[in-house]
């Protein structure tokens, strides 16, 4: 059985010139040379991903202490699941992209794991300052501690991280290129509905900073997205893959997610409905396919239902969808949903 090994520390025979350079499998020295590259997107990826860069002490989260005390007890329920299952994905994602990492040997797709890596550990920390300010003290380590308690959550956390594991315990190529889809599935359909119960409490005048600091978050995933909407057709050059197991991964991610957001939600979130939520993350894996270039899983018109949500999230002028990618420092928001 082969196995994808990580790429050596030090090989000072290895070829790191541009006509030789490829994102796995290359013979690199593993110097950071990036007087010449081959992969023009990924430094303007980094780059963007670099003018991202925000503190979540900048947010002012004072109004959302009196907020979520005046929160219903369902809107209180949905706040603290919510930011339960955001707070997992993203120590997931610190845990899990060193090990995508190690086997690239393109110095410019590394930067933008590390910076990837960095930010995912940065919206942990941001989660964890939310939790802090809002959350009494006696409840706070409730929250780290809410999917020990709650079935739906658990069998949400361990469906995630069995997919990741797999490549871990076994390192075989086909596992690599899984664990890929699976990152990219990550970032581009697992954090949204989160997103959207937070810019819904946004519009009541509810949790004014918790959906300020989503927006930060949310403005560094879109780069996130973009960045295995890119390696993911490369990859597909590379490893042994099968379609048919794309769209089975991309099915399995709705169903659960559907089954977690009305869960935790329980048709009593004014703005979320079972309705909106299998039109939003239909709507979302649909997109995600088409931007890596297969053909959209669910029939119909899948359309995101929380359009009317982009007055209150929009106010930059990024189109990650495109070559360029437009730049903007922290005081700026996100491009509108379909950025996505």
């Amino acid at each position: 059985m082969t196995t994808l090994t990580p790429t050596p520390i030090f090989n000072p025979n290895g070829n790191d010139s541009v006509e030789n350079r490829s994102i796995w499998l290359g013979d690199t020295t593993n110097l950071i040379n990036l007087n010449s590259i081959r992969f023009n997107w990924a430094m303007g990826l980094y780059n963007q991903m670099r003018e991202n860069f925000w503190i979540p002490a900048k947010v002012d989260l004072t109004p959302d202490i009196n907020d979520y005390k005046e929160l219903t007890p369902a809107d209180r329920r949905a706040y603290n699941g919510i930011l339960s299952y955001l707070v997992f994905l993203d120590s997931l994602q610190v845990c899990n992209l060193p090990n995508l990492q190690a086997s690239l040997t393109a110095p410019e797709i590394r930067l933008c794991l590390t910076e990837q890596t960095s930010q995912e550990a940065l919206h942990a920390a941001s989660y964890q300052a939310m939790i802090e300010a809002i959350i009494p003290a006696q409840e706070r380590q409730g929250i780290y501690d809410y999917w020990r308690g709650d079935a739906i959550l658990r069998e949400r956390c361990e469906a995630i991280a069995k997919s990741y594991q797999s490549y871990i315990e076994n390192p075989t190529p086909e596992n690599y290129f899984t664990v890929l889809v699976a990152d990219y599935i990550m970032e581009g359909l697992y954090f949204y509905n989160g997103f959207a119960a937070f810019f819904c409490w946004e519009s009541r005048n509810l949790m004014p900073g918790s959906a300020d600091m989503v927006k930060y978050i949310k403005k560094d995933e879109v780069t996130h997205t973009r960045l295995f909407q890119e390696l993911i057709p490369e990859a597909m050059e590379v490893f042994p893959h099968s379609r048919d197991l794309i769209y089975e991964m991309f099915d399995a991610a709705v169903t659960q997610e559907c089954r977690w957001t009305n869960h935790i939600t329980n048709n009593e979130i004014l703005g979320i409905s079972e309705k909106s939520t299998e039109q939003y993350t239909k709507y979302l894996a649909n997109l995600r396919l088409k931007a890596i270039g297969l053909d959209a899983l669910y029939e119909g018109d899948w359309k995101n239902p929380y359009t009317h949500l982009d007055r209150a999230t929009q106010d930059s002028k990024a189109n990650f969808f495109e070559a360029t990618v437009t730049e903007y420092g922290m005081s700026s928001g996100v491009g509108g949903w379909d950025a996505f």
